[in-house]
């Protein structure tokens, strides 16, 4: 049989297809899909869940001059295979291959850059609003899903496109995930009814009319069922028409023919309109459907998998003994139980566990309030995603100095998916807030350690590592607390001093060892803490050995080094040379950790090259070192 997806490479494509082609192209897909990104990684069930939609979308819509815009973006797969990338589609999340998620610079078909969750309606709006600026004449359409609606940012955009009745279509994908944190509105219209006094009266003397007539207990019960129904769908569409949107659905988004009879009269509606879509996360691959938290990211086929314990996993464990000791303990998470490690915690002890929805602001208020009245909150929130915090850190928790532990997984170099999911800013952003406690702790052990220590910090602390496998060193059994502020010296030498901090100090030594073959006497420290600074050893080793190294898995303009800068600077030394090594002002491509850390000299031989090249009297410039071990 002739495949139909040889024939397609660019929307127009799909114009001219008949509703059993577009079926078959939509199981060619799902073949693909399967097959490339078993292999090379990805977002999977989210995109196997979207194949009819996308389909639709692009048969009723003419992209890139209609605009259509993915929220949170990792859905975007087929998307990209029907819009000119399906002879790259091999090389996606791969280094200087096709993103992950939509992105402008790589086809005029992605309108809008997507990674992060709930931003789809606001920015449909905005281009939307343009159009009208600007006297053009086509359609925007935002496509959001149930999760990303948990986010506040959603429900605003929402609310202002009501508000000024611009021509928009919004699609709510509904995919049997959970949709009741973002039904606040409804539970508003249910309780209004079940308060009113008129409601309970009349309800009493139906009930007690139907109960005194033959068959009337049956009838009565028929009634009820009846009533829920018809009140799903009378209370959900109220909302939408209540917030100035005109509702259509819900509908089969497998269906490609009623989608598309739906999509082609929502765009005849001038005015907001809501198309609800129900689908299936993980649809036409039965391990997905099972199980689509599992297979919502997959990594490669063939991928090395290591003995030690994840960073996140350490983190789950050490979360849970710590909150069996204390009871004032909670555990709080913005959509990312699993993600983070506390599906442990949620399992053990659920009554103080609370994931909030894809709503990062109103985690971290959250955690503030119970703060405030004694309980000892620990927030666990991706690095990149606590970003959307950062106005509650400043006012709700660093002003008003509360003992919150924030733990941030995915600190530093990501991988593949690329610039919105690096953790490259966090130690910029959190080292300058007054009363912030930041922790870097350089393996698996010792972040047991640094989270018992933040326990018993009378402040706000911030606590990040890597994504990925721990170091592989072994675990004590019991957490101890360390000293707040306290580096450690792991090697002294008296040519030159490496500090580090986090992932990148077990490169830091083996890259001493490498400069010992070279006559060069290297001290590494352990930081640890890049807030507040040991000041006494780093002033010391300053003043005795002047030449310094600072390693940072973190953007270079007001991390680490930059610490340590500003306090050779007030403490008035000179003399002293100090070369930074970390990440440049810029945002960070999609590749594997590895790629990134070899790229930007943070492992053990591009730290080893650097310390040549920038202090050449120690062994000169171009002295070759051997790769062996090094990363």
């Amino acid at each position: 049989m002739e495949r139909i997806i040889d024939k397609v490479n660019e929307p127009k494509d799909l114009k001219n297809l008949k509703p059993d082609e577009l079926q078959q192209l939509a199981e060619e897909i799902r073949e693909l899909l399967i097959d490339t990104v078993t292999q090379t990684g990805g977002h999977l069930a989210s995109n196997l869940g979207v194949v009819e939609l996308t389909l639709a979308l692009h048969k009723i819509f003419d992209s890139p001059r209609d605009k259509i815009i993915w929220d949170v973006g990792h859905q975007s797969y087929v998307h990209k295979l029907v819009t000119g990338r399906k002879g790259r589609f091999d090389t996606i999340r791969q280094y200087r291959g096709l993103s992950g998620f939509p992105d402008p610079g790589e086809s005029p078909h992605d309108p809008f850059g997507t990674g992060h969750a709930s931003t789809s309606v606001s920015a449909a709006l905005g281009l939307a609003t343009a159009r009208d600026l600007k006297g053009e004449d086509h359609h925007v359409v935002a496509v959001i899903g149930d999760g990303a609606m948990t986010g506040g940012l959603a429900f605003e955009g929402i609310n202002n496109a009501g508000h000024l009745g611009t021509r928009l279509i919004v699609v709510l994908n509904e995919n049997q995930m959970s949709i009741s944190p973002n039904v606040g509105a409804l539970a508003k219209y249910l309780n209004r009814l079940r308060a009113d006094p008129r409601y309970h009266s009349a309800k009493a003397g139906v009930e007690h009319a139907l109960l005194g007539v033959p068959l009337g207990r049956g009838l009565l019960q028929a009634l009820k069922r009846l009533k829920n129904s018809l009140k799903g769908l009378v209370i959900r569409t109220m909302l939408w028409e209540e917030l100035g949107f005109t509702y259509i659905g819900p509908i089969d988004g497998h269906d490609i023919d009623q989608l598309c009879e739906t999509l082609t009269l929502a765009k005849v509606v001038q005015r907001p309109v809501m198309v609800h879509v129900i689908s299936t996360k993980g649809k036409g691959y039965f391990p997905a459907e099972q199980d689509a938290i599992a297979f919502h990211g997959i990594p490669p086929n063939g991928s090395s998998k290591s003995s030690a314990p994840s960073y996140t996993r350490v983190f789950g464990d050490t979360v849970v003994k710590i909150a069996q000791q204390d009871s004032r303990v909670v555990a709080i998470t913005a959509a990312m139980r699993e993600g983070t490690g506390l599906d442990k915690f949620a399992a053990s002890i659920p009554e103080r566990f609370f994931d909030v929805g894809i709503a990062e602001q109103h985690a971290v208020t959250f955690a503030a309030g119970m703060a405030m009245r004694g309980v000892k909150p620990i927030v666990a929130i991706y690095s990149t995603f606590l970003q959307r915090a950062y106005d509650q850190l400043v006012h709700d928790v660093c002003s008003q100095n509360l003992p919150i532990v924030f733990c941030l997984d995915r600190a530093g170099i990501v991988g593949d998916d690329g610039r919105t999911h690096q953790g490259t800013f966090d130690l910029s952003y959190l080292r300058h807030l007054p009363n912030m406690t930041v922790m870097v702790p350089k393996d698996e052990n010792e972040l047991q350690h640094v989270l018992w220590t933040a326990m018993n910090v009378n402040g706000p602390v911030a606590i990040r590592y890597p994504r990925g496998a721990g170091v592989g060193v072994k675990l004590d059994e019991k957490p101890h607390s360390i000293r707040v502020g306290e580096g450690e010296v792991l090697r002294t030498g008296r040519d030159v001093a490496i500090l580090a901090v986090g992932s990148t100090v077990h490169p830091a030594l083996r890259a001493a060892e490498m400069l010992e073959k070279k006559g060069i006497q290297a001290t590494v420290v352990n930081a640890r803490f890049v807030k507040p600074l040991d000041v006494t050893l780093i002033v010391n080793l300053a003043s005795r050995i002047r030449r310094l190294v600072t390693v940072e898995e973190n953007i270079l303009a007001g991390g680490f080094g930059s610490a340590v800068l500003e306090l050779l600077e007030e403490r008035r030394i000179t003399g002293t040379v100090v070369k930074r090594i970390g990440l440049p002002d810029e945002f960070v491509e999609h590749a594997t950790q590895q790629i990134l850390r070899e790229k930007f000299s943070l492992t053990a031989d591009g730290i080893a090259k650097t310390v040549l090249n920038t202090y050449a009297d120690l062994g000169g410039r171009s002295a070759p070192i051997a790769l062996e071990g090094a990363s």
